[in-house]
């Protein structure tokens, strides 16, 4: 946590350091959410980083780059403990084991309380909620049209979305103790293991206005509030425009990389 350059987070999100609160928690959050991207660019091309504060805050704080959960909780965690909240970082589950999909403890986020509330910080995953959720039974949330609720099963918390008139399972998680080595080996399974499926799939998301885009090395999907979710295969030549559109960062070098391994990998599963 004292090695975070404080100033350099928040000045990428144009942001002051402000008390702890709930306004304040959930401003962070959702400028976090919407300022980095959340994505697998690293991991997909074979060539993930560590999850270490150092490595995290040099990518996102100094340029500018996005990545998925291991990195966006350890910076978010860093900064809100800097910021004088009350932290306990957080591991769970993806998928739904009503369906067979639950996977292992691969997902981390926040859990954070302000003035006795327990809330669910979660600005590292691909469909994330914009501003935190309660840690309570049958909590809901409706901020901007994007709902979301939170469960006690099982001795963990469940966390949905609503989707196409129900409640989408998103992930699970637990209150085990959390040490740095258990996120650690939990991004290294997921970073280098041959079945993730990060190591297949590449995976760009971002909240814009009025819409969340996914993009995929071989689909696009769009989801807005008011409308049905727009879900087709990309056109050739349409990675790079996205690539734009969502913001992200990449060197030349790294770009070229990424839409050759992105093109290969659409061979190969088409």
């Amino acid at each position: 946590m004292d090695g975070l350059d404080l100033g350099g987070y928040l000045g990428r999100l144009g942001l002051p350091a402000r008390a702890p609160g709930r306004q304040a928690l959930d401003e962070l959050h959702e400028v976090h959410v919407r300022t980095f991207t959340f994505d697998d660019i690293d991991v997909f091309l074979g060539r993930p980083g560590g999850v270490d504060l150092a490595a995290v805050q040099e990518k996102f704080v100094g340029r500018g780059r996005g990545g998925y959960c291991f990195e966006h909780s350890t910076l978010f965690a860093a900064a809100l403990e800097r910021l004088g909240y009350d932290v306990i970082r957080r591991l769970g589950r993806v998928g739904d084991p009503a369906d067979g999909s639950l996977q292992g403890r691969t997902h981390m986020a926040v859990e954070v309380t302000v003035d006795g509330q327990r809330l669910l910080c979660d600005p590292g995953f691909g469909m994330s909620v914009l501003r935190p959720m309660p840690v309570a039974h049958g909590a809901q949330d409706d901020h901007l049209g994007w709902r979301y609720r939170i469960d006690r099963d099982d001795e963990v918390w469940r966390m949905r979305r609503w989707r196409d008139g129900g409640w989408q399972m998103m992930h699970s998680v637990d209150e085990l103790l959390v040490l740095p080595v258990d996120v650690e080996i939990a991004h290294y399974y997921t970073s280098t293991h041959p079945t993730s499926h990060f190591k297949r799939t590449l995976m760009i998301t971002r909240h814009l206005p009025g819409r969340h885009v996914t993009v995929t090395h071989a689909a696009l999907t769009v989801r807005r509030t008011d409308a049905p979710t727009e879900h087709r295969p990309l056109r050739e030549g349409e990675l790079a425009d996205w690539l734009r559109v969502l913001e992200v960062p990449l060197t030349p070098d790294e770009e070229r990389l990424l839409l050759t391994r992105a093109a290969e990998e659409a061979a190969a599963q088409a």
